[in-house]
C-alpha cells in the first residue's frame, strides 16, 4: 500500500470500495519527493469518470485513476 496511506473510517463502505478499486488496480500510496502520494479518487463517481476516460483513451486504468483532472470533462 505505501507509508502514505491512511485507511477511511470502519464504516464508509463507499470509500472502501473506492480504495478497493485503487488497490486491485495496481495503485499505491507512496510518498513522493513533495511529500503526499498525488492525486486519488475519493468517489465512485470519480473511479467512474476515469474509468470511462481509460476505455475512450486506451490509457491504462491504474495511470487514468491517477490523473487529477480528466480530459474532454469539465469539473
Amino acid at each position: 500500500m505505501g507509508s502514505a496511506f491512511a485507511p477511511p473510517p470502519r464504516r464508509d463502505r463507499a470509500a472502501w470500495r473506492v480504495l478497493s478499486v485503487l488497490l486491485h488496480a495496481g495503485v499505491g500510496f507512496h510518498k513522493s519527493c513533495c511529500g503526499g502520494p498525488g492525486y486519488r479518487p475519493r468517489t465512485l463517481s470519480e473511479i467512474r469518470e476515469r474509468m470511462t476516460y481509460a476505455r475512450r483513451s486506451d490509457e491504462p486504468f491504474a495511470r487514468a485513476l491517477v490523473r487529477p483532472d480528466v480530459p474532454g470533462t469539465k469539473g
